[in-house]
């Protein structure tokens, strides 16, 4: 189950400096070419894997404590496994919003760990792929998003859930 509202993803996509964590050194990786969408749309990306020193010519950060300045976001890109250390790190920072990237699988979502996010006041987008929301991108994306439509999968408008 995706969770996450378009309000929360439009939020995340007005952001400018956002710590993109997870981004492969393989210049052919899905992560890279999200890494230059953003990029190409003018978002100051800052990319954060410990086993790179750059990502094509921009310094390349070993863990999103290790940057200096603050960053308005954070997209995980990593597997399941590494998201509470990165949603410690968040906290620490006191980073605002977090995306945790899913396309199939569980991708980088963690339910506790967003959860723990939460608390500490961070509005966390667990799941989706953020080409279904950037402008101006390939139609397969803008076809992934619409199966989603149609099976009821698309991240609603306002918040749905019962309290």
């Amino acid at each position: 189950m995706q969770n996450a509202r378009i309000d929360q993803i439009e939020a995340f996509l007005k952001l400018r400096r956002i710590a993109m964590v997870g981004v492969s050194r393989d210049p052919k990786d899905f992560s890279r070419g999200l890494f230059a969408a953003f990029v190409e749309r003018g978002y100051e990306v800052v990319p954060v894997n410990p086993n790179a020193g750059a990502i094509g010519e921009v310094l390349c950060y070993p863990r999103l404590t290790s940057i200096e300045d603050p960053v308005e976001g954070v997209l995980i890109l990593t597997p399941r496994a590494q998201t509470a250390q990165v949603c410690e790190d968040a906290i620490t920072m006191g980073v605002p919003r977090l995306w945790m990237y899913r396309a199939i699988g569980h991708g980088a979502v963690d339910a506790e760990a967003a959860e723990k996010c939460r608390r500490a006041g961070i509005d966390v987008i667990e799941g989706y792929c953020p080409f279904l929301f950037l402008e101006d991108v390939a139609w397969y994306h803008r076809a992934h998003g619409a199966v989603l439509a149609v099976l009821g999968k698309y991240p609603p408008r306002e918040d749905a859930r019962v309290e």
